[in-house]
């Protein structure tokens, strides 16, 4: 595992180093703690607990803790978040839990909450609070930036790490209880809500070899439990649970209470202290499966690719060669014909040239993020580095897609060298841009914590004005200066008029069944890509997905090239665009499949929560779109390059 190797080198350059010598990613560094009086410059005792957003698999919609009516941390600053947090909505807040090393604490108070339903006030943090429980809004607190998990047993006597638990749960009118209200037999009232205001928090720790060091978390669990406090200055943590009827009114207090104990785990080291959480998570055996799978139809098509280059183009090829005299060559057919053809620039060149740009940028960006996060760097201990990474990566590689977008241009006949530049610079990022600043309004007006600050908004559009478009506009300079691509055979002034096609040779056949084969390489794969999007799971198998993205830029390029072997032989010579989108179409089964993931795997309720899935997923499959699209033109023009560079044409 990724992951866990890079946090062995982290641990192993912890243990051999001193604290002033050592080099560590960054967010990975271990620290030590040790009990109060014993405290060290490189060893302290305070614990901080941290709290993250709040967000359901019911809705889209997160929110910051302090959005909801929590004991409040007054005073202490927030730590700083990265682009990558900020873009996808985390908002880590200190909280006023706090622990000291190994000091057992039993049922501390924490605050208390009293809500008058007469006073329109209360009453709607009170309503705000029951709507977050029936819509399962769940906690995500971080103890030494490990997520707190609520450990339970699901079935086939798995035991599942959730690195969140739930505000509270609620029985329905008809004594049904919802989702965590099953794991208590005392949860019975009928529409009533239960509210977890207390948990026992479990933090394990393993000694460093070194003793002078002290100790170091390697896991922090918790229960969440519910208790009527009737005393709530001097709590006892027993009793009935905590309970709010949906038409309660009058006044209603709700006190705030944590146990923690310490205990020591021998057999757990820092740099492994991640693996109990991905081990519990689903489905390390499917990805196999799907890699297998993968693996079989990429064999297929190799050995189709294959066979015709040996064998058919071969045979084509030494006949074309072999032939004499012009009567020959008029009995011939199939693709040797079009050589007069097969460079003649496409309609919508521009447009081609730009979408190439675009998915270029994406490309590079894509295989450089992917490689960084299977060495561990973009693992889920560096909280917002992906995203981080892609966005910086993207801004910086301008200059390839200008040089690209330029250089195909060029070779397309065009002249409008500013439109273009100007249209690789803006049309793509634009689209994108537009998508999401209205899911951003969206999010403003719903008060979520997804929604993106004004400031963050002003530092994108500096970033894409101020680097990305200059680095564009540099890159498409020197695609313009230099001499346009040379092509194998010269394009004749009169187009070949091309023969009736067979249904098959038609353009929409061809086009819809190239892009079948390289998604059925993804689709198990895509599956834990959006569960870990909607569903808040964490992703972090980054080998597997490396290993799909080589697998679907080898089956986008031989599906294209199979195809459009087929349409020249059958004397089509438009494959420029054909070749683009005959990869690109495997976006619209991309989208297809979020659809039905919608409908399937998703609770999501509520028009915002919907409007944001379908928009945000749009963004996703316009990426996917270029991004294929690239791969199978840029494997169709090497192909053609190819064989038309081996036959002597006179």
């Amino acid at each position: 595992m990724a992951l866990r190797r890079l946090l062995l080198i982290a641990a192993a350059l912890a243990a051999a180093a001193a604290p002033a010598a050592a080099f560590y990613l960054p967010g990975l560094a271990p620290v030590n703690f040790c009990e109060a009086g014993r405290e060290k410059p490189e060893c302290k005792s305070g614990i901080e607990l941290f709290v993250n957003r709040l967000d359901s698999v019911e809705s889209v919609l997160p929110y910051e803790y302090t959005a909801f009516d929590f004991c409040q941390a007054e005073g202490k600053k927030r730590p700083s978040e990265n682009l990558g947090q900020v873009l996808f909505g985390e908002r880590i807040e200190p909280s006023p839990y706090r622990f000291t090393f190994n000091k057992k604490e039993t049922c501390k108070s924490v605050c208390t909450k009293t809500y008058d339903t007469t006073k329109p006030e209360d009453k709607q943090k009170l309503d705000f609070l029951k709507k977050s429980m029936l819509l399962n809004y769940q906690h995500h607190w971080i103890v030494d930036n490990m997520p707190v998990t609520w450990c339970y047993d699901v079935e086939d006597g798995q035991r599942f790490c959730n690195p969140g638990f739930p505000i509270g749960c609620y029985i329905t009118e008809d004594g049904r209880p919802k989702d965590a209200c099953v794991i208590n037999s005392e949860f019975h009232e009928k529409d009533t809500f239960y509210i977890f205001n207390h948990v026992d928090i479990k933090i394990y720790y393993h000694v460093v070899e070194n003793e002078a060091l002290g100790a170091r978390l390697v896991a922090a669990k918790l229960e969440p439990k519910s208790y009527k406090h009737t005393h709530p200055d001097n709590p006892d943590c027993s009793g009935v649970p905590m309970d709010i009827s949906n038409k309660a009114s009058g006044e209603v207090k709700i006190a705030y209470t944590y146990s923690v104990t310490f205990h020591e785990e021998k057999t757990i080291r820092w740099a492994s202290r991640w693996d109990y959480i991905l081990e519990s998570m689903p489905h390390t055996h499917i990805q196999w499966f799907s890699i297998m799978n993968s693996l079989v139809i990429v064999l297929f098509l190799s050995g189709m690719v294959a066979m015709i280059m040996l064998r058919t183009l071969h045979k084509d090829i030494a006949r074309y060669n072999q032939m004499d005299s012009t009567e020959d060559a008029q009995e011939e057919f199939g693709w040797k014909l079009v050589h007069g053809d097969i460079f003649r620039p496409p309609r919508k060149g521009m447009l081609l040239s730009v979408f190439l740009g675009s998915g270029t940028q994406i490309l590079i960006m894509t295989f450089v993020t992917l490689f960084f996060a299977c060495l561990g760097f973009l693992s889920p201990a560096n909280r917002g580095a992906l995203m981080t990474c892609a966005v910086v990566l993207w801004v910086l590689l301008g200059t390839p897609a200008g040089y690209v977008a330029a250089r195909f241009y060029k070779s397309f006949g065009g002249e409008k060298w500013k439109t273009n530049v100007l249209l690789t610079s803006f049309l793509c990022p634009g689209i994108v841009f537009a998508d999401f600043f209205i899911m951003n309004l969206i999010l403003w007006g719903e008060g979520s914590s997804a929604a993106i600050p004004f400031g963050t908004l002003v530092a994108i559009l500096a970033l894409w004005f101020c680097i990305s478009v200059p680095l564009t506009f540099i890159g498409a300079y020197f695609g313009f200066k230099k001499n346009a691509i040379e092509h194998p055979v010269r394009t004749n002034q009169i187009p070949r008029q091309i023969p009736e096609q067979s249904f098959y040779t038609k353009p929409l056949p061809g086009i819809i069944m190239g892009g079948i084969l390289p998604f059925g390489c993804i689709f198990i794969q895509l599956f834990f890509i959006l569960n870990s999007i909607w569903s808040h799971q964490m992703y972090y198998m980054f080998g597997f997905l490396f290993l799909v993205f080589i697998i679907l830029v080898i089956t986008c390029s031989e599906a294209t090239i199979l195809l459009c072997y087929f349409h020249l032989c059958a004397e089509d010579y438009h494959w420029q665009w054909r070749s683009f989108l005959t990869s690109g179409f495997t976006a619209v089964y991309f989208l297809i499949y979020a659809i039905h993931y919608f409908f399937s795997k998703l609770q999501i309720t509520g028009t915002a929560s919907t409007i944001l899935y379908f928009g945000y997923t749009m963004i996703m499959v316009l990426i996917f779109f270029l991004f294929t699209g690239t791969i199978g033109f840029f494997a169709c023009f090497w192909f053609v390059t190819k064989i038309y560079s081996v036959v002597k044409v006179d």
